[in-house]
């Protein structure tokens, strides 16, 4: 296997500001793997939750595991799997290498991922669109700019504001003035809440008609969720406190569900196996992206069947998208009928 990486900077047409900050751009890496012909791609994007993931260092991983590579095949995953191990790489690296993965082997066979999975798109969830932390109004005509790119019916809105949770209450209040009818919305604190302020604001935005909570609390405090689950009339979702199946038992007793993303999980291998782990512990499954090109999201997509809730939008968000996949149909992401992961060049 050749394998190559190249960097590329994607930016925002509207910058995303969460409880730990603003990102207006984002530098992700693009993996190409080659065999026999045949391109694998992948992706690895930067993120900062835990230890950072730069784009420096996920870039430089890459390049020094490729000649461990060359002599293998795409089908030599336990050999692979060992190499990467043994390297110790980033998870946002394991990732990159095993998309190209699966992208290859699903173009060497001609078929799209979900269809080698046997998975079915009619079961595929709408995805949520995300409005980020502003002013009432800002987010408000946020929310009226997704709605001009398409009829969406799922509304993620970032709370965890460093102005306090009457600041959350009042830009949610303006978000609920423009969400589309029978459209649900789900919260985002990015752990932004203490235990008191996230069991207060779990009945408010019951009264509000929310779905769910995602991350009220910072990771660190798990042993707070008892707590919460035990007085929070809402579903309650972890995202940085569960990067990967190892995670899942130990939460089990005290969330309603996970988020799985990509970079955090190390690829879809391991993806699909919390999948599986979160449905034998009787949890919820959510699929979520970082600053992600359509190159991985259109990668989870092929996941997407599984979930009960999808936040698969960071791609939509991009003025200078590098890549094409998964399409919208009624404001599902669906992915397609080309082999692989179904991703290609804008420029072609």
């Amino acid at each position: 296997m050749q394998i190559r990486v190249e960097a590329f900077t994607v930016h925002k047409r509207f910058a995303l500001t969460i409880s730990r900050g603003t990102s207006a751009e984002s530098t992700n890496v693009w993996l190409i793997l080659e065999h026999d012909g045949i391109e694998g791609w992948g992706e690895a994007s930067p993120f900062a939750v835990g230890r950072l993931q730069s784009t420096e260092e996920l870039v430089l991983q890459l390049q020094q595991i490729a000649p461990q590579l060359k002599l293998l095949t795409p089908f030599d995953q336990q050999q692979i799997e060992q190499i990467v191990m043994k390297a110790d790489l980033l998870s946002a690296a394991r990732t990159a290498l095993d998309l190209a993965l699966h992208d290859w082997r699903g173009k060497y066979l001609g078929l799209p991922l979900w269809k080698l999975w046997g998975l079915e798109r009619d079961r595929i969830v709408p995805t949520s669109v995300t409005i980020g932390i502003s002013s009432p109004e800002a987010a408000r005509q946020r929310l009226l700019h997704w709605l001009q790119l398409a009829p969406f019916q799922a509304v993620k809105v970032k709370l965890g504001s460093l102005s306090g949770i009457t600041a959350d209450q009042e830009m949610l209040k303006a978000v609920q003035q423009a969400v589309p009818q029978g459209a649900k919305v789900s919260i985002d604190a990015n752990g932004g809440w203490n235990l008191a302020d996230s069991i207060f604001m779990s009945h408010w935005l019951a009264e509000q008609g929310v779905t769910y909570i995602e991350q009220p609390l910072d990771k660190g405090q798990e042993s707070d969720l008892l707590e919460l689950y035990r007085q929070s009339p809402l579903p309650i979702f972890v995202d940085e406190s569960c990067f990967d199946s190892r995670d899942i038992p130990k939460l089990a007793d005290r969330v309603h569900g996970i988020n799985i993303k990509l970079m955090k999980s190390g690829g879809l291998t391991e993806a699909l196996r919390m999948v599986h782990t979160a449905q034998a512990c009787g949890l919820q499954i959510m699929l979520g992206c970082y600053s992600d090109s359509a190159l991985a999201n259109t990668a989870a997509s092929h996941l997407a069947p599984f979930a009960d809730h999808l936040d698969l939008d960071s791609h939509l968000n991009l003025i200078d998208a590098p890549f094409t996949g998964a399409f919208l149909e009624k404001g599902r992401l669906v992915p397609s009928d080309l082999a692989g992961l179904g991703v290609q060049r804008v420029d072609g």
